[in-house]
Parts: C-alpha cells; sequence; structure tokens
C-alpha cells in the first residue's frame, strides 16, 4: 500500500553563495558526490557549511540490501587515480569537512580497504586542515582490514547499524546485526570515535530502537544518527510508517538521556547530516 508522503517530509533547495561555488565546480568537474547523486534533502544545507559527501569504489554494489537504490553486479576494478582525484576535489571545493563512503566490494580480497586507506591517506596530505569522516561497509568482521583504515586515523569512522535486529534479515542482503556491532565495538576499542545511524519506518517499534540504541552504546558507539527510510523506487521494500517529527525527537532525548554525546533525530537526517559538528 502506497503511504502518501507526509508536509514535514517537503524541503526547498536553499542556497548561499557557498552552495553555488560548489554546485558550479562540482558541476564543471563532473565529481561525483552521493549528496546529489543521492538526491540528498540536506544537501543545500550541507554544501552551505563546506561538508560534502562523496561515494568511493565506483557505484555498482556486491549487495542487494532491500532499503537501498545502488546498482547490484559485478563492479568494475578499482581506478588507481581516484584516491587523489577524491582528494583534489576537496581541495577545490574548499571543504571544511569531508564525508567518504562506498559501496560494498565483496569482489576483492581486501574488500577495497587499501583503496580506503590510500583515498584517506591522500585527502589528509592535501587537506591538511579538512576534518574527515568515513562512512565503512562491515569488511565482513575482518578486524586486519578495518586496521588498514584505523591506521590513517580519520576523525570519525562510522558504520550503519541500518535498523534493528529482528529487521536486519529481511533489508540488509549480507550483513549482520552482531557483525555490524564488532565493528563498531572494535573502531571503538582502537581510540577511534565511532559512529552508527538507522532509519526508521521499516516497521520496527519503540522498545527495538530503545534497545539498539544500548548495543550501540555497548559497542562503544559515542554519535547516533535517525532519519526516516524513503522508498527510493518500486524495487525497493516501501515504507512501513512515517514518523512524526515528535516522536524523533522523544527518540533523540532518549538517546541522549543514555549517554550518546551527539544525536541527530528528525526525518530528513542521514547518515552525514550535520556530520562536521561531531568532529571531537
Amino acid at each position: 500500500m502506497y503511504l502518501r508522503k507526509p508536509d514535514w517530509l517537503k524541503t526547498k533547495l536553499q542556497s548561499n553563495e557557498q552552495f553555488v561555488k560548489v554546485n558550479q565546480i562540482v558541476k564543471k568537474h563532473n565529481l561525483h558526490t552521493i549528496c546529489s547523486s543521492g538526491k540528498c534533502p540536506n544537501m543545500s544545507e550541507c554544501w552551505n557549511k563546506g561538508t560534502a559527501t562523496f561515494m568511493i569504489l565506483g557505484d555498482i554494489c556486491t549487495r542487494s540490501c532491500r532499503f537501498c537504490n545502488t546498482h547490484t553486479g559485478r563492479p568494475l576494478p578499482p581506478d588507481s587515480t581516484e584516491p587523489i582525484q577524491v582528494a583534489e576535489s576537496v581541495n577545490l571545493m574548499k571543504l571544511c569537512h569531508a564525508v567518504i563512503t562506498s559501496v560494498d566490494r565483496d569482489d576483492l580480497q581486501d574488500g577495497g580497504a587499501k583503496h580506503w586507506a590510500e583515498t584517506i591517506r591522500a585527502i589528509k596530505r592535501l587537506n591538511p586542515t579538512t576534518t574527515l569522516e568515513v562512512l565503512i561497509p562491515d569488511f565482513d568482521g575482518k578486524t586486519g582490514l578495518l586496521d588498514l583504515l584505523i591506521a590513517e586515523n580519520p576523525n570519525i569512522i562510522s558504520h550503519n547499524l541500518e535498523t534493528v535486529r529482528r529487521l536486519t534479515p529481511s533489508i540488509r542482503s549480507k550483513a549482520k546485526y552482531e557483525k555490524s556491532l564488532s565493528v563498531l565495538s572494535y573502531i571503538a576499542s582502537q581510540n577511534i570515535v565511532a559512529k552508527t545511524g538507522i532509519m526508521l519506518g521499516l516497521g520496527e517499534i519503540h522498545d527495538e530502537v530503545v534497545t539498539l540504541m544500548d548495543d550501540a552504546l555497548s559497542a562503544g558507539c559515542k554519535i547516533l544518527t535517525i532519519g526516516q527510510y524513503m522508498q527510493p523506487s518500486s524495487k525497493n521494500i516501501p515504507v512501513s510508517e512515517y514518523i512524526t517529527p515528535e516522536k524523533f525527537e522523544e527518540y533523540r532525548q532518549i538517546a541522549l538521556s543514555k549517554g550518546f554525546i551527539k544525536v541527530e533525530s528528525a526525518p530528513l537526517v542521514r547518515s552525514s547530516y550535520c556530520a562536521e559538528n561531531h568532529v571531537m
């Protein structure tokens, strides 16, 4: 059954001089940001603040999660010039804060971890004052691969739980709830700020969301983002419910009271929303 989108999910593009400048650079140089390709509702707000999110390792994923509209199939080999291209893009856009994410690359022996490390290294070399968050896959829970990224010392390493424990098998194709928790726990154990995000409106109930908060905190996670799931195409799982702004605020207060240091919780929140404020 199709659910009519409520008024609080309707947004208008807003721009200032910084947004116009970034937008012109993106178009002129054919830069790939998940902000524009993913049609993020917060694109103008983030670009106005000098924050943008890049996706590396191509646009074909080896997994087929039901909430995601990324193409699934056999990806192309990693582009060896991509790390420096992304680093130069960050510099060209004069970003104060950059977020890097990627598709899952189960086709690669290292899951793309070495490419990730090279990208982080290149960004930091060319942009020493730009803070950096990396939103990573689970790398099949292999700590040796996580170590490659941790060694490059990004400000924040984020890995999304996406949804509550009960719904994980029906929403995520290969990722496991416990494995994602173990990834977050390992990140936190290495003195890196760990962050996670979830979507609401997939059929979860209140107590399950609260339990997820407890699980993430126990894993050492300090930052939490909570946003509304929006069905990207007819092929994806339908929205079960549109959560009200008041309920999102309730969850925000609960998460803060439990001990999260930073919480973003609102219908239009996405993983990298207000990411520049999460650097500690």
